[in-house]
């Protein structure tokens, strides 16, 4: 076994783990403070991506000032989606819920392909490479882990420590004890579900630095963060980025010893094995 493209292959999927557990974070908030299973996730990973290359192509922005502007599209997105679909099916039945954020990805698939065809689109972008040790790592996935590690300590600082953090943290652990207060619960789910889609808009313009896309490109995306979702414990955003950095591995070691279409056997056997062995997963759900 060649150790250099081992080695090389563990850097590459644990760079790339940390932009899968962010996606993979703005999922399970939406399900821990509101139980919501949003279908509409892939699409808006996709809307990510795109929104980065048009910011890049035709407002001519850096690609990493695209991403912030991505970013902020993908919150007031998320809160018109609230707005919109979501908030008719709040303590509805989880079919309820699974209909509307899917009647909002058939939209979003739907115009965009109609709009942007299915085409393969990339954004022209490089930062050169680095050596370590045996491996030669593209400059742009460190700088993808390392936006998508602050955007998680930024979260985490956000509910620990601001006013609407808290409101957040309350309403998850008691709804109608919040109100009872005077945290204005329904403004603190819009502003819930806007953070993870913003969060799923961030990881798309992420990715978009890094692959080709198209606008179906977010569906396998969104499979992914539905396994982390499930490995790192349903309602728990720091276990959803320990689960991206353990799927990034295992993208990274599996083509080592097998062919690449192994990948995703490899992570649906784990989904299956977490579920029937610790269904609320490794880290525990609903993490305050």
């Amino acid at each position: 076994m060649d150790m250099g493209f081992l080695f090389a292959s563990l850097i590459d999927g644990l760079l790339l783990g940390f932009v899968f557990g962010v996606a993979a974070i703005g999922l399970t908030l939406i399900f821990g403070v509101m139980e919501v299973i949003n279908l509409a996730h892939g699409p808006v990973i996709a809307l990510g991506m795109f929104g980065l290359y048009f910011a890049a192509t035709l407002l001519g922005l850096h690609p990493y000032a695209g991403t912030v502007l991505t970013a902020a599209g993908g919150l007031l997105l998320g809160i018109l989606i609230y707005a919109i679909a979501v908030h008719r099916v709040i303590g509805a039945p989880h079919l309820s819920s699974l209909l509307a954020t899917y009647s909002i990805n058939m939209m979003i698939i739907g115009i965009g392909t109609a709009l942007l065809t299915t085409s393969p689109r990339n954004i022209e972008f490089t930062l050169g490479s680095v050596t370590l040790g045996t491996a030669t790592i593209p400059v742009t996935r460190i700088v993808a882990a390392l936006a998508s590690l602050l955007a998680a300590v930024a979260l985490y600082l956000f509910m620990q420590y601001t006013r609407w953090g808290k409101f957040i943290r309350a309403v998850t652990d008691n709804r109608d004890a919040a109100e009872l207060v005077g945290i204005p619960s329904t403004k603190v789910l819009a502003l819930s579900f806007g953070l993870g889609t913003m969060l799923a808009a961030f990881s798309g313009a992420l990715i978009a630095t890094l692959f080709p896309f198209t606008i179906l490109e977010g569906g396998k995306y969104e499979l992914k963060s539905f396994v982390i979702s499930v490995l790192g414990g349903l309602g728990n955003p720091m276990g959803a980025l320990i689960g991206g950095i353990i799927i990034g591995l295992i993208e990274g070691l599996v083509p080592v010893f097998l062919p690449t279409t192994w990948v995703l056997v490899v992570e649906f056997v784990l989904f299956v094995l977490i579920l029937l062995i610790r269904p609320t997963g490794l880290f525990g759900g609903r993490a305050q």
